[in-house]
């Protein structure tokens, strides 16, 4: 699941700007560039799929590591998405906060996870169709499929 529409609405119910970017072979440089600039302008930076990009590990740990509290922007913070990776920093590891987003156990749970999500869970989305009683039902359906489906992933 990716968190990324969660980060942005936090970062909107805060009033922060958000930079992103999504690591892969020859994006070191861009990210180096929204992460100086962040600091500086007090941004919010996410730096997505840090596993695709292990060999910029050791930059990004440099980059950290050299951050001047005296210096940076208060308002600034740094977001990294990452599935769990042998090569990751341990001293990013170590001085940041760590949050874990597991799938929910069971099909109820999976179907209130997708209810309570965005945009399901804004009321103007919900209640903008015009044919509500068929809009609920195919609703209903594509949550249950979208469970089931996440349920029988565990058994292959």
């Amino acid at each position: 699941v990716d968190p990324m529409m969660a980060l942005l609405k936090f970062a909107d119910s805060k009033g922060r700007k958000v930079d992103s970017i999504s690591l892969g072979q020859g994006q070191g440089p861009h990210a180096e560039k929204m992460l100086k600039s962040g600091q500086a302008e007090g941004y919010w930076i996410v730096l997505q799929n840090c596993h695709l990009y292990v060999s910029w590990m050791v930059t990004l740990e440099k980059l950290v590591e050299e951050m001047d509290p005296k210096v940076v922007h208060s308002n600034f913070r740094l977001w990294l998405t990452s599935y769990p990776s042998p090569a990751f920093p341990v001293l990013i590891l170590q001085n940041g906060v760590k949050m874990t987003n597991e799938p929910p156990k069971g099909l109820r749970a999976n179907m209130l996870g997708s209810y309570l999500s965005d945009p399901i869970s804004d009321p103007d989305f919900y209640a903008a169709c015009k044919k509500q009683s068929v809009w609920k039902k195919m609703l209903f359906g594509l949550c249950f499929l979208h469970g089931w489906l996440q349920e029988r992933r565990k058994y292959g």
